[in-house]
Parts: structure tokens; sequence; C-alpha cells
């Protein structure tokens, strides 16, 4: 028999879901806040394996960014409402939060967060060729054998780069591995605030022996 060449399907099973929006900054200044937060408490990195960074791990959502946090807070909402469908009885809250400046060149080393369930970036200043590299979990695993491929996809790779750009908030689980690698034609700071969250409410059940009351 004949195999047509569109005769099979492809499920994705267990996607890691990006949660990716713009924010409509018209009418908001908040700029000049943030340029005085960044002078304020920017210090120079000290972990060799971020090049050129500085970082303040600070909880950076005062009143003067209180726009800011609602909105990311917004779009948490949905995000895990709307799109994980967890049960409206677990609330999510942003439990701390930091700036990251990067200068021309600088890089922020592979990494997740721990004690986190979802984590956010919001991106202030950028430049086009800016992004964020997320890595596949089983990603040393599947290098195991290496097989070559004549094209990259969604399906085959094990890194996927996602586009960075002012004012957009993305969204994703925090065990997600990822990491900026050095943009050698920027020419000016790359400026984000990130944050990490967890949730409240009654997780696991009794029945299940797995029952965790966090209010």
């Amino acid at each position: 028999m004949k195999i047509q060449e569109d005769d099979y399907g492809i499920h994705g099973l267990f996607p890691s879901p990006v949660y990716i929006t713009k924010r409509d900054l018209s009418g908001i200044e908040e700029n000049k806040e943030l340029e005085d937060i960044i002078k304020e408490k920017k210090i120079e990195c000290t972990d060799q394996d971020n090049k050129g960074s500085y970082t303040e791990n600070t909880y950076l959502f005062s009143d003067k960014l209180k726009n800011l946090k609602e909105f990311c807070e917004q779009h948490l909402k949905i995000y895990t409402k709307e799109v994980l469908k967890i049960d409206d009885s677990i609330d999510f809250y942003i439990t701390q939060s930091w700036i990251n400046v990067l200068e021309p060149g600088g890089n922020i080393h592979s990494h997740w967060h721990a004690n986190s369930i979802i984590s956010g970036v919001f991106y202030v200043s950028t430049e086009d060729d800016d992004t964020l590299m997320f890595s596949d979990s089983n990603k040393r695993l599947r290098e195991m054998i290496s097989l070559q491929q004549k094209e990259f996809n969604i399906w085959n790779s094990t890194e996927w780069f996602i586009p960075s750009n002012d004012n957009e908030l993305l969204l994703f689980p925090s065990w997600l591995v990822h990491e900026v690698l050095p943009n050698e034609m920027a020419t000016k700071d790359r400026i984000s605030i990130s944050f990490n969250t967890f949730a409240k409410g009654n997780l696991g059940t009794a029945a299940g022996l797995n029952e965790l009351v966090l209010k």
C-alpha cells in the first residue's frame, strides 16, 4: 500500500506553555521611576557565570511600579486560570521581583527558578537581536544519541529562542531552563524585571494523602 505524505498525525505531548503579552504604555509614565530605581539599586553581579550583568535581588514592585505590578498580576491570573486551567480555589501571588541589567555583550547563565511555580520577565529596554533561550529539560538524555537534523523545528529542537521586545511580558513554568546568550551587536543595556510566584489555597486532597493548606 502506498502511503500518502500527509497520512499521519502529530500530537504535542506535555508541552511547556510560554505566555507572551504586550503592554500598552500610552498614558503611563513609569519609565522615569524605573530609571531612578536602576540608578539607585544597580549593583555589579559577582557571579562569574553572568558576564556584564547587574542585578538587585529585592522586591521592586514598590508603590512607584504599582501599575506594572497590576499588569503582571492580571496576566498571571489569565495564564493560570485560562491557559493552565488551575482550580479557582488556588490563588497565585508574586513572591519576589528583581531587576536585570545586561551591558552590551553580557549574558545570564543557564538556570531555572527554585521555590517558584510560575516565573515572569517584563522587558523594559531591548534591542532587535535580543532573545531568551529556553532548553528542553530532557536535553542531556536526548543528546546521548547524536542524530543530525537537516532542519530544526519545535518537535526536534532541544533549544528554542523567543525574541525579547520592549514592554512585553513572558510567563512560563519556573522549572523551564532558560538563559540569555551574549548579544555581540548590542549597543545599549538590556533591562528587564523578573519575578517569581507561589500559590495559596488548598493544594492536593485529603483522600490522596497529599493535602496542603497554604494561607
